[in-house]
């Protein structure tokens, strides 16, 4: 199953909605190349970070720090 048959409509949480615009629009291609990419979840996670960071010339912090804050934000954390 693909992602982005899971994600149908935008990305809203109070994370994603703190973020300047820049980061979302990284954060919303960061999961259209996750559906793209082929091989495990973690060398798709991983290849998707990197492309979509490089394409939008940011550092991978930035997805990463935003995964984390989402996590954190969704278990309570």
């Amino acid at each position: 199953m693909k992602l982005s048959s899971l994600m149908s409509s935008e990305i809203d949480t109070e994370t994603f909605n703190k973020l300047p615009p820049l980061h979302k629009e990284v954060v919303t291609d960061f999961f259209k190349v996750l559906d793209k990419e082929d091989g495990t979840l973690i060398d798709k996670f991983e290849t998707a970070v990197d492309k979509t960071a490089a394409f939008h010339n940011v550092n991978t912090d930035v997805l990463y720090n935003y995964i984390d804050n989402e996590v954190d934000a969704q278990l309570g954390g």
